[in-house]
């Protein structure tokens, strides 16, 4: 297939996560994931422990329960930098240009998005049982839930980082036509779009394809807005396993016609496997990426669900069959 030519996403990133030697050690936090992103993205670092003047290297700070409060403490010292951490939060995310995601420290009390240990007060204590959000994290998820938001630790799994991907340059590729203002650039990307919200959301898709098609009466701003939130309400969860098998019979029926029996036993043979978890969905898409080149199926070719980020992450697409536990559920906004 034809390489995709891809917006780069706007990315806000921990700035100790291959950016600066900014952590409480002194150290960077090393991520190939985001040294291969480089190359597509554009990223807006941050430490806010540096920018509340803690320092490098410094004494840790801790999310302390606090009665029924959470602070921010330095327990070495006994400093609660509470009113700073979300002074600050609070004022940078204002001034933030229009982003398409958040790539964020993994349990970092400042960063982190989940799995942040709170502590009672004290300096030598253990943890309690309850975990949050980091602060700044925390202001995060409140204001840009529906972006694309993740922690670096979390994208070492494919299927998270498949779902990341692929909604941050879908984000991005949406911003770039928003900020065009014309219908003929939604219409075009809701047209090579419609197979990767069908396997998102076909109760978004509908009302995507509802909005696009009857528009009369409404701003051309108006309808934009609209979109974008159906689109990132599709976008919100990943889609299910029911999901890939229907949209690739979608995909497979354009083809069908041309294929011998035995190549369409084997593919719905594939897409079989995948159910019962005996397969990944790769095997199926692979084939129907071989059959846009061998057809020549221009619509086919089109869809971004068969490429849904740069051929550089192809390695990310998730190696899992259709079983797993549900990865998502501990993220709170």
């Amino acid at each position: 297939m034809k390489t995709r030519q891809f917006s780069r996403p706007r990315i806000v990133i921990s700035k100790c996560i291959e950016f600066d030697r900014c952590r409480y050690n002194g150290e960077m936090v090393p991520s190939e994931f985001v040294r291969r992103l480089m190359n597509y993205a554009d990223f807006i670092p941050v430490c806010m422990e540096v920018e509340i003047g803690l320092g490098v290297p410094r004494d840790p700070i801790r999310v302390v329960q606090v009665g029924d409060a959470l602070r921010l403490v330095q327990p070495s010292t006994g400093k609660d930098v509470t009113e700073l951490a979300s002074s600050f939060s609070s004022s940078y995310l204002d001034g933030l240009p229009e982003v398409d995601g958040f790539l964020l420290k993994s349990r970092s009390p400042s960063c982190g998005i989940k799995d942040v240990k709170v502590y009672p007060m004290g300096e030598k204590v253990a943890s309690l049982t309850a975990k949050e959000s980091g602060f700044f994290g925390r202001e995060v998820m409140l204001r840009f839930k529906d972006l694309a938001i993740e922690d670096e630790a979390r994208l070492i799994n494919l299927r998270i980082g498949e779902h990341f991907l692929t909604k941050l340059f879908t984000l991005a590729e949406y911003r770039q036509i928003n900020a065009e203002d014309g219908m003929g650039a939604l219409v075009d990307f809701h047209a090579r779009n419609k197979l990767l919200m069908m396997y998102y959301s076909q109760k978004e898709l509908k009302a995507l394809g509802r909005l696009v098609a009857n528009h009369e009466g409404l701003q051309v701003g108006e309808v934009m807005t609209r979109y974008r939130n159906h689109l990132r309400t599709a976008m919100a969860r990943p889609p299910g396993c029911g999901s890939g098998v229907n949209v690739l019979l979608h995909a497979f029926g354009y083809v069908s016609s041309d294929l011998n029996p035995e190549e369409k036993a084997e593919f719905l043979d594939a897409l079989q496997k995948y159910r019962e978890g005996k397969l990944p969905i790769t095997v199926a898409v692979g084939m129907v990426r071989t059959w846009i080149a061998r057809f020549d199926q221009e619509y086919l070719r089109q869809q971004t669900f068969l490429q849904p980020y740069p051929n550089e992450f192809l390695d990310v697409m998730s190696n899992d069959a259709c079983v797993g536990r549900d990865l998502w559920t501990a993220i709170r906004p």
